[in-house]
């Protein structure tokens, strides 16, 4: 009996081991912080959409595995984080924005900012701060800030600090205060500049009936940004034009940066009977296509000018209708970005901007940091505003020559 009794008292201890053995073992795994859950869905957005499926030649969950390791004691440990791990895939179009970044990107494209009006990238060549173009009116543009000056400090900060979002924070404000930039351009010495910021509304289109010197009824168009009025004003533009007995036209897209890249689409239908406008394509390779399925709102000739900051949605316009043969283009090759980003509204309330396709033009030509080179070449030095479309404006002048000397608007006049 006291042999039985040891054998289960064995028994049972030994029974008892394995069950915490077991519990041990199949314990649920600590649940993640608020803040390793952020950088987990930043992670999974990328993973799931992301262009590069070689994510820059890394192993991606090496890259989450390392940031997680880490402690992240609240958001803003998060939010570095999560600009480490973006850094790793060295694009300046997919980037993190904070809350108050991600409601400022959410202003500007509805058609409304306060700041000093400018467009701005990372040249992914020097890595310097690079103005894409001044916003027509904005007191970035009076103070003769020009496409392709570099910022190279904001109120004292080196821009080399910066993350693109976080230095156009730091030039947004309330209207009326003030922000110096640092500037540096091409063949002249840095250049400190003192900006008072401003309500900028982000009416895109200034639209006029002109006359030729052959007295042809010319409707100048010009677009300053592709934001959610866009099209609409555009169309609004277009038929009014027409009433008043528009026989040709001239679209400017001068240092428009882009924006919408449905709004660039939208718009190109507008010129459009039919005919693809831009072709897409993911990391598979899988190519989308967006046509044109007309009317178009008039047949009348058209000539776009370009030059260097043409960027992004206006690029995909001005392919669409160079490559159509619906339109001549005069200016300076184009800024060249082909990329297209998605944008991801995050769990507490911050935001993602993510590369997630490239485009071409419907003959295929990939323009990604190559640009669009137009029909005629015609360079200039910068004009101030109250220049643009005059005798003074080179470009405007062989648009209007163009025009002429291919007799389009023979019969219109």
């Amino acid at each position: 009996m006291g042999f039985m009794n040891k054998f289960f008292r064995v028994g049972f201890s030994l029974l008892m081991a394995f069950c915490l053995s077991l519990g041990i073992i199949t314990q649920p795994a600590l649940a993640l912080t608020a803040q390793q859950k952020l950088v987990s869905e930043v992670w999974r957005i990328v993973n799931r959409t992301y262009l590069d499926e070689t994510f820059n030649h890394q192993n991606w969950a090496v890259v989450r595995q390392k940031v997680l390791e880490k402690p992240l004691s609240d958001s803003n440990a998060a939010y570095t984080a999560i600009q480490t791990m973006l850094k790793s895939l060295d694009d300046p179009f997919t980037r993190f924005l904070d809350p108050e970044q991600y409601r400022s990107l959410q202003v500007n494209t509805s058609g409304e900012l306060t700041g000093v009006g400018l467009q701005i990238a990372l040249n992914a060549e020097t890595g310097k701060l690079e103005v894409v173009a001044p916003i027509t009116g904005s007191p970035a543009e009076k103070a003769g800030i020009r496409p392709r000056d570099r910022i190279l400090k904001i109120e004292g900060i080196p821009t080399e600090n910066l993350t693109l979002d976080e230095a156009a924070t730091k030039m947004r404000g309330p209207s009326g205060s003030l922000v110096t930039l640092l500037i540096e351009r091409d063949g002249e010495p840095e250049t400190e500049i003192r900006l008072t910021r401003d309500r900028i509304t982000l009416n895109p289109v200034v639209s006029e009936l002109r006359v030729s010197g052959q007295g042809t009824p010319i409707g100048y168009l010009r677009l300053a940004q592709f934001n959610a009025n866009a099209s609409t004003e555009l169309a609004n533009a277009i038929s009014s034009l027409e009433k008043k007995g528009a026989a040709a036209y001239i679209l400017d897209l001068r240092n428009n940066p882009g924006g919408l890249l449905q709004a660039g689409i939208e718009i190109a239908r507008l010129w459009l009977d039919s005919g693809t406008i831009v072709y897409t394509a993911n990391r598979q390779g899988i190519q989308g296509s967006f046509e044109a399925y007309g009317p178009a709102l008039t047949d009348d000739p058209l000539v776009i000018l370009v030059n260097q900051g043409t960027a992004s949605a206006s690029e995909i316009l001005a392919g669409a209708l160079q490559d159509n043969g619906r339109a001549q283009l005069v200016g300076e090759t184009t800024f060249g970005k082909g990329l297209i980003q998605s944008l991801f509204e995050l769990s507490d309330g911050s935001g993602l901007a993510v590369t997630i396709a490239k485009y071409e033009t419907p003959q295929h030509r990939d323009i990604n940091k190559l640009g669009i080179k137009p029909d005629k070449v015609i360079s200039q030095t910068p004009l101030n505003r109250e220049q643009i479309g005059t005798t003074a404006d080179l470009q405007y002048q062989a648009a209007l020559e163009l025009l002429n000397e291919n007799s389009v608007v023979a019969g219109k006049t």
